[in-house]
């Protein structure tokens, strides 16, 4: 995952930042490494920093229990900066909020899709996307004809705000049955792009 030895760690006195960032995209906040709690980090599993003010390691969500499950950890191309990419356990700010930063990443698709990850698991009986990815991939391919249908009606109809509704089950709906494949938007938006390179490509030839 990465070396700590490969690492610039006098640039910074022996501390690099970290900045932290969900699966769905979202930066959630930034914090310090030093050697010790980035090898702690990657021995455990659990995001670790080292507090400034405390001077001592720091497990993220150690008193509140909204921890920092690790991902994946990369350092930026001069060895003296971090990436941190983690599953949070609950939000990641102190006052509650899912960043310590004001601006986060569009909800959709990134945020839609980690909310659905998550409720797949959950109780049936209480969650409605449980529910429907426990009937299996062919009732979550038929919601998904429906809501197409659906969409379709409401854009001959012209009634904009039922179109946006419409609109918005197709894609929660697509994004469950997508996942249920172990596909994710990201892969739609790569196989996009590769059309429009592919496209240019022709055109200037």
């Amino acid at each position: 995952m990465i070396d700590p030895d490969q690492l610039d760690w006098a640039k910074g006195d022996g501390l690099l930042p970290a900045i932290v960032q969900g699966r769905d995209g979202m930066v959630r906040m930034l914090g310090y490494m030093n050697r010790e709690a980035l090898e702690a980090t990657l021995g455990s599993g659990l995001v670790t920093f080292f507090s400034r003010s405390k001077g001592r390691l720091w497990v993220k969500g150690e008193g509140s229990g909204n921890r920092l499950r690790l991902v994946e950890l990369a350092a930026d191309c001069d060895g003296d900066a971090l990436l941190v990419l983690a599953d949070p356990e609950g939000p990641t700010c102190h006052t509650g909020a899912a960043s310590c930063f004001a601006t986060t990443t569009p909800f959709f698709p990134r945020g839609l899709e980690a909310i659905v990850r998550s409720r797949v698991d959950a109780d049936p009986s209480t969650s409605y996307t449980a529910r429907l990815a426990d009937q299996g991939v062919k009732r979550m391919a038929q919601k998904v004809g429906e809501e197409g249908v659906e969409v379709a009606l409401a854009a001959v109809q012209g009634d904009r705000a039922e179109l946006v509704a419409e609109a918005a089950d197709l894609a929660f709906h697509l994004t469950l049955l997508l996942l249920s494949k172990d596909v994710r938007w990201a892969d739609v938006g790569a196989e996009l792009e590769r059309r429009h390179r592919d496209r240019i490509t022709t055109a200037s030839s």
